[in-house]
């Protein structure tokens, strides 16, 4: 009987431990953070340097190294990884548990659709462009003032914008913000007469942003100092 009892002990001891243990380690490794790293290519096969990661469209302090490698840690449940410059280029890979992820951006040196160096020889912005002269002219409340009714192809309600013609591959319909070639979740933030241009890319001249530009994408560009 004395033995029976001991056998007993022991296994409401060893149940315990399960009960009591078992969970935590259950959320702890649903929790531990995942490491990514990769290497970040330009067309031709060189690295490219200084490419900002960013992780589920939120931009990370990550930047590639001067052989173009770069490693982040991530939360279990991120779902995309992304590498960006302003003169390469953006790409996007699904994350689905991977560990390496290595990005090619093979789009047009001369820079991202809209950016300031996309301007032609005799300094002319490419059509499409809105451009705000620097002189006394309208007041506007805000951005969003400023873009309603003034850039071709774009609803704007209250804090709201909608591209006309964007096929939405996403839960929302909101466009992708580029800043100075720089992707922002907001622009509110941004004064009216900071602004030199506002471009609006729809269709395969998004494309160059992967799903993330399906809803359009709104390209802003701010003045340096005063001009």
């Amino acid at each position: 009987m004395s033995n029976n009892i001991k056998v007993l002990k022991s296994a409401l001891l060893i149940a315990l431990v399960i009960l009591l243990f078992c969970p935590g380690t259950v959320s702890a490794q649903k929790g531990k953070k995942i490491t990514i790293s990769g290497k970040v290519t330009d067309a031709g096969n060189k690295p490219v340097a200084g490419a900002s990661i960013f992780i589920d469209n939120v931009k990370t302090e990550v930047v590639t190294d001067q052989n173009g490698l770069y490693k982040i840690k991530v939360k279990p449940d991120a779902i995309e990884i992304m590498a960006f410059t302003l003169l390469s280029g953006v790409s996007e890979e699904m994350i689905n548990g991977r560990t390496e992820i290595n990005f090619i951006l093979t789009n047009n040196p001369s820079g991202v659709p809209g950016s300031p160096s996309e301007s032609d020889k005799n300094g002319q912005v490419k059509p499409g462009v809105v451009e705000y002269s620097n002189s006394s002219g309208p007041v506007y409340q805000d951005i969003y003032d400023m873009i309603r009714g003034r850039v071709a192809g774009v609803e704007v309600s209250g804090k709201t914008i909608r591209i006309r013609g964007a096929n939405s591959l996403n839960v929302s319909n909101d466009p992708l913000f580029v800043v100075d070639g720089v992707i922002v979740k907001t622009i509110d933030d941004i004064a009216p007469e900071t602004v030199k241009s506002i471009e609006v890319l729809k269709g395969p001249d998004a494309s160059v942003y992967g799903t993330r530009g399906s809803n359009g994408v709104i390209l802003i560009t701010r003045r340096t100092g005063i001009e």
